[in-house]
């Protein structure tokens, strides 16, 4: 009894060996932003290379957590009552605790909740973060959220097994706080764009290159005002779409952003529509990226992915990020000016669109960003715990 017992918990072993549970998301597929989508393309790329991935996923609402597959991707969905940040803070406990209960590796998406982790580590399952931006820099924070960001990115430093930083200069913080060794650059990634249908653009009333995209959450820090008054400074001869839902009546800064705006901008709203936003991006004149902070930003490599001719704000993140051949702007005034050498000048913009497609193969097609995870992840992989267990299970078969 013992020998048959034993040979199934090395086959048990042997099974779950490359095992991945991903926390931090709210599920896939993806429907929320850009974590989400890595989170659904990392597990299907994993799935198809024989891991086993276990993704949790919240439910609105209450009830019990239940089971269920998605395109061979393991989902533990979890319901939670509560809306908003509170939701978020009690549905990444919950995952915590159950992921806690197996001795599988587990990937955190975020530091956000990584005071949790703490669980993970007492019972010496491995855990790697990755640890996003800077979030507690950002301006749109009140103080209580900044002090619980940046209590939870120390947490996150301190309780990962191993670290992962999507931009060099996020390395950087987080050597100030580890040592380096126990932080990998692992970029973002994205979808090459070389085709897409003019229809969802002729729909929204535009015209193929004739316009400038700009897509972003309507916040200070990401440019949105300076870059409708530099645009609006004067007559463009082409539009600037600009994507996001805006509250004038309730929102002083969206107040402030449409009325800057000549009749040139074109406010077309939230679109969520992947093959929309695609078609937008490819039958851009070119792409505007304002974002101040972060590391690398999803919504600027999938520009790159699309070859726009990038214009962006001029920081140590998107220099990176967009290399040499982009253009960058500081604020209003800098931007009408870059709009002045730029529109009309189409050798300039090719070699511009050129730039951006060859920055894009060198650093973050999907096949290379989603294979350096995978080998740091079977860097981390550790069965013991579940050895542990199994041979309680193999005992209990004597």
């Amino acid at each position: 009894m013992f020998e048959g017992g034993f040979q199934h918990v090395q086959g048990v072993i042997q099974m779950n060996h490359r095992c991945l549970r991903i926390l931090g998301v709210r599920g896939v597929p993806a429907a929320h932003g850009g974590f989400e989508t890595f989170a659904e393309y990392l597990a299907l790329f994993l799935v198809d290379r024989g891991w086993r991935v276990v993704v949790y996923c919240q439910e609105d609402g209450s009830g019990p957590v239940f089971n269920d597959t998605w395109r061979g991707v393991e989902r533990v969905r979890i319901p939670v009552a509560q809306s908003g940040p509170k939701g978020t803070i009690v549905f990444d406990w919950k995952a915590t605790a159950h992921a806690a209960q197996y001795g599988d590796l587990c990937l955190t998406l975020g530091y956000n909740t990584a005071v949790f982790g703490a669980v993970l580590r007492v019972k010496g399952i491995r855990n790697v973060i990755n640890m996003d931006g800077i979030e507690w820099s950002r301006a749109k924070w009140g103080k209580v959220a900044k002090t619980w960001f940046w209590l939870n990115d120390w947490a996150g430093c301190w309780l990962g097994d191993h670290l992962i930083a999507d931009h060099p200069q996020i390395k950087a913080h987080l050597a100030t706080r580890v040592a380096a060794d126990k932080i990998t650059t692992i970029a973002y990634g994205a979808e090459e764009v070389s085709a897409a249908p003019v229809e969802p653009v002729v729909a929204l009333g535009l015209t193929p290159g004739r316009f400038l995209t700009v897509i972003a959450r309507p916040e200070p820090e990401n440019s949105l005002l300076e870059i409708v008054r530099g645009f609006s400074a004067r007559p463009r001869g082409v539009d600037l779409v600009v994507l996001g839902n805006y509250d004038a009546a309730g929102n002083a800064y969206h107040r402030a952003v449409r009325e800057a705006a000549s009749e040139e901008v074109k406010f077309v709203g939230a679109i969520y529509e992947k093959p929309v936003v695609r078609a937008l991006r490819f039958h851009s004149l070119a792409y505007v990226h304002g974002h101040q902070v972060g590391g690398t930003n999803p919504s600027l490599v999938e520009a790159l992915g699309a070859g726009n001719a990038v214009i962006a704000h001029d920081n140590r993140f998107n220099r990176w990020v967009a290399g040499e051949g982009a253009a960058y702007f500081a604020g209003a005034d800098e931007f009408g000016e870059r709009l002045d050498a730029l529109l009309g000048a189409e050798e300039r913009l090719g070699a511009m669109r050129a730039a951006s497609r060859a920055r894009f193969a060198e650093a973050f097609t999907w096949d290379r960003i989603l294979g350096e995870y995978e080998r740091l992840l079977e860097g981390w992989l550790d069965t013991a715990p579940l050895a542990g267990r199994l041979a309680e299970e193999a005992r209990s078969l004597r």
